[in-house]
């Protein structure tokens, strides 16, 4: 009975320690897995020679750089509305007409009242005086007349309706801006009756960080993309940089007008367009990539290696182009330079004692992927 006993406590002991090893075990690397391991690699490369270019980007709408908002400067019932929103029309083509009855009238009027002053003694002051203010009335009344009928200013597409006929118009001066505003963005008002747009003169406004702002000018060369035409690109110029800014969730920016020298035939108004902006440019340079240079404590480095050693060296930079980094002094052209690039692992790659990762080919202590101290390879 006694060795009974015995044997039931070294089996219950044997089970409690299989089972707290395997706690252990699992313990270990359910921790091990829990983080990232970091680590770094490093490669060479050459001091290099050649043009580098320095540019920043940003995007926003295709839209017409001429556009203006049409108004009726005289005031009445809209009679006739000649076109449709997409029309395109000519410079001095009809557009709409306000009821001329009561304009016509007071023409007429004028008219009869200058013919009246002019047969009077326009000799004396009182007499000229009369005539000069008739006169004066006609022209008013003929301006009057004319403000009835919108016509087309230069050839463009209608891009607004913003009345009917029968509804009332009231003369309200036209809006009008282009490429030449402070801002370049063509800001019609909603007043015109009709608005209007020159498809073929077309501009990209994008909102450029204050960082990148700073390095525009007027006059800079810019490519512009297209997100829905692949491969499709065209030439433009910066016309207008806003000078005061537009803040959202934080973030600082200025509207920026690149006019195009040409729109291509697929481009239409509205869509979504990229200006890169060439900000410097610097001929036959020495630079290295970016990633090769370090900046702090004011001073910039770069590890160069010499008879294979990694040595530290300061070096002066100018622009930090598409390409790399120029460096204006402290290298040559042909050095080795070192780049350190971080790099990580997630939780497949954590360790486990005598494995080779879990999730990979290692496994837990007594697994065939690693062998645990002392084990035959997990059997």
């Amino acid at each position: 009975m006694g060795s009974v006993k015995r044997g039931r406590a070294l089996l219950v002991n044997g089970t409690l320690a299989v089972l707290l090893a395997g706690g252990i075990g699992f313990a270990y690397v359910s921790l091990g897995d829990d983080g990232a391991t970091a680590s770094a690699t490093t490669r060479t490369t050459a001091v290099m020679r050649g043009d580098l270019t320095a540019s920043v980007a940003a995007s926003g709408a295709v839209e017409s750089a001429t556009k203006r908002a049409l108004a009726f400067s005289g005031s009445g019932t809209v009679s006739k509305v000649h076109v449709a929103v997409g029309a395109t029309v000519k410079k001095g083509q009809k557009l709409a007409e306000l009821d001329r009855t009561e304009a016509q009238e007071e023409l007429d009027s004028a008219k009869a009242q200058l013919a009246v002053a002019a047969d009077g003694d326009t000799s004396t002051a009182q007499g000229n005086a009369s005539y000069v203010q008739a006169k004066n009335a006609v022209s008013t009344a003929q301006r009057a007349l004319d403000g009835t009928v919108l016509y087309a200013p230069f050839d463009g597409t209608v891009t607004a309706v913003n009345g009917s006929v029968g509804e009332s118009a009231s003369g309200s001066s036209a809006s009008s801006s282009g490429s030449s505003g402070s801002s370049g963005s063509a800001n019609s008002s909603s007043s015109g009756f009709i608005e209007l747009a020159d498809p073929g003169a077309v501009q990209v406004t994008g909102k450029f960080t204050e960082a990148d702002a700073t390095q525009l000018k007027v006059g800079q060369a810019a490519t512009v993309t297209f997100a829905a035409l692949s491969g499709v690109t065209t030439q433009g110029a910066v016309a207008a940089i806003d000078s005061a800014p537009t803040t959202e969730n934080n973030v600082v920016t200025f509207a920026v007008t690149v006019t195009l020298k040409e729109k291509p035939a697929q481009v239409r108004i509205g869509q979504t367009a990229s200006a890169t902006v060439t900000v410097s440019e610097v001929k036959d340079a020495l630079y290295v990539p970016s990633a090769a240079v370090t900046s702090a404590g004011g001073q910039t480095t770069v590890t160069v290696l010499e008879n294979g050693k990694p040595v530290v060296k300061a070096v002066t930079v100018g622009i930090a182009g598409s390409s790399g980094t120029e460096i204006t002094s402290g290298l040559k052209e042909g050095e080795q330079v070192r780049i350190t690039v971080a790099t990580g692992t997630g939780g497949s790659g954590a360790q486990v004692p005598g494995g080779g990762g879990l999730g990979g080919s290692g496994m837990a202590p007594g697994g065939s992927g690693g062998r645990a101290p002392g084990g035959g390879g997990g059997r």
